[in-house]
């Protein structure tokens, strides 16, 4: 089992940048594919992006890819995901996940075992 806590968000200005950080407890982080879904106000959760175990794969939705860089330290039990050029349209609540199955996570909220509680990420226009 993993517990998953999301740090990092904040309010930023349309075109700024934000650093998310998920660190993971347990000696097993290496063993999960992770990725980050957002969910704005009245929406359901969406994918964002997606990292391998190894963290050699990436894998990103279009809305955010050539923005958004997701990445890991297997060795700080850490993911983070760096949000350049940020848009009002990016304003949500973020999450990590975590996978067991999967060397490199889908796009499909189902298919992810643990989740973070959530950080809020406002752009202002």
């Amino acid at each position: 089992q993993v517990q998953l806590v999301e740090s990092g968000g904040g309010l930023v200005q349309a075109g700024g940048s934000l650093r998310l950080s998920c660190a993971a407890s347990g000696r097993t982080f290496s063993s999960y594919a992770m990725a980050w879904f957002r969910q704005a106000p009245g929406k359901g959760r969406h994918f964002v992006a997606a990292v391998s175990r190894s963290g050699l794969s990436t894998s990103y939705s279009d809305s955010v890819k050539g923005r958004f860089t997701i990445s890991r330290d297997n060795a700080q039990n850490t993911m983070y995901l760096q949000m350049n050029s940020l848009k009002p349209e990016d304003a949500a609540v973020y999450f990590c996940a975590a996978d067991r199955r999967f060397y490199l996570g889908t796009q499909d909220k189902d298919d992810y075992d643990y989740w973070g509680q959530g950080t809020q990420v406002t752009v202002s226009s």
